[in-house]
């Protein structure tokens, strides 16, 4: 997944939370924009995403 990939996700209107986050980077859970259903998971360690992520837990929470 590419940061790109994730600004689509976030805007088509579904959402993104951290499922986990450890030594091997964070695992995303991809949640539809429908009802929040978690419709797949995604472990990064790119850190242009993880700037993007920040101290946020979920796409919902304001930017830091």
């Amino acid at each position: 997944m590419t940061l790109d990939d994730l600004l689509r996700w976030e805007d088509s209107g579904a959402s993104w939370r951290v499922v986990h986050h450890g030594p091997d980077g964070v695992t995303l859970g991809l949640l539809r924009c429908d009802g929040g259903e978690e419709v797949d998971r995604v472990l990064t360690d790119d850190p242009i995403i993880l700037a993007h992520i920040g101290g946020r837990m979920c796409s919902d929470d304001d930017p830091e």
